[in-house]
């Protein structure tokens, strides 16, 4: 992607999900994937697709289990009547 394409998807990014904290980062040579992070942390890529002259960008974000919070504890079971 070009700067200037960079540029565009971070501003609409940042708009429809309402945070300045969203950057997306260049890859250091032409032809590598484009990183979004959010405050400096990785959590996802943008993809370009020019198919027959219409150009779309798809965003996958990807979540480590290691960075979710702890599982809530499991309620007991509900005990049947007798």
């Amino acid at each position: 992607m070009k700067p200037t394409e960079i540029a565009r998807v971070q501003a609409y990014l940042r708009r429809i999900l309402g945070s300045d904290r969203i950057t997306l980062i260049a890859p250091p040579r032409p032809g590598l994937t484009v990183e979004v992070a959010v405050e400096g942390e990785v959590i996802g890529t943008v993809h370009r697709d020019d198919e027959e002259g219409e150009v779309s960008y798809a965003v996958t974000l990807s979540v480590l289990e290691e960075d979710l919070p702890p599982a809530p504890a499991a309620a007991p079971a509900p005990r049947g009547r007798k």
